[in-house]
């Protein structure tokens, strides 16, 4: 059994990005950062910040390579680590799913998620660790581009610090607990 794990937010690079809804994985990797004092450095493919816990090691990847070539970051992380597929956890956003609402899966469709898709299709599976974050879906027809690009309304800005401090707890009890006792804890809350 590995003790290194691979933490991968999403999202997309560039400053008009940062607080957009799409970009909840890129967030919930900072916050984990911010909290424990450890800083991002810029590396093949994106940034990581290497973050050591109860004898773990969590690697937070937050790719470079913009959302729908997520895949070709988290395959070249898992190979050059030696990070087993069990060991992946992926960290996204997710429009059917009620704001600040966590699932959590050990495999599955993308669900339209491009940055899944990606990965499903580089690691040539679909067998690995996803944490849905819920943006809701509250946007018009024809709005969703806008509504995913967008950034949070006050009401979710004053919930996001409490749903992140809960998502680093998750991450951190992923590494320790494991995925089923994860799941269980916090699938739902």
């Amino acid at each position: 059994m590995s003790n290194k794990f691979l933490i991968v937010g999403l999202g997309n690079i560039g400053s008009e990005y940062v607080n957009t809804r799409h970009n909840i994985g890129f967030k919930v990797v900072d916050f984990l950062a911010k909290k424990e004092g450890i800083s991002f450095e810029t590396v093949k493919l994106g940034a990581l910040a290497e973050y050591k816990f109860k004898g773990r090691t969590f690697l937070l990847l937050k790719p470079n390579t913009y959302m729908n070539l997520s895949g070709k970051a988290v395959k070249y992380w898992m190979d050059k680590e030696n990070i087993p597929l069990e060991n992946l956890f992926v960290i996204t956003d997710d429009l059917n799913l009620s704001f600040g609402t966590i699932r959590i899966r050990k495999k599955g469709s993308d669900g339209g998620h491009n940055g899944l898709k990606n990965i499903n299709l580089v690691l040539n599976t679909q067998e690995y660790t996803r944490f849905r974050f819920g943006i809701s879906d509250e946007f018009k027809k024809g709005q969703q581009v806008d509504y995913v690009l967008g950034d949070w309304d006050d009401t979710e800005k004053a919930k996001l610090p409490e749903r992140l401090e809960l998502a680093s707890e998750i991450i951190k009890s992923f590494g320790t607990a494991g995925l089923e006792n994860t799941m269980t804890t916090y699938n739902g809350k």
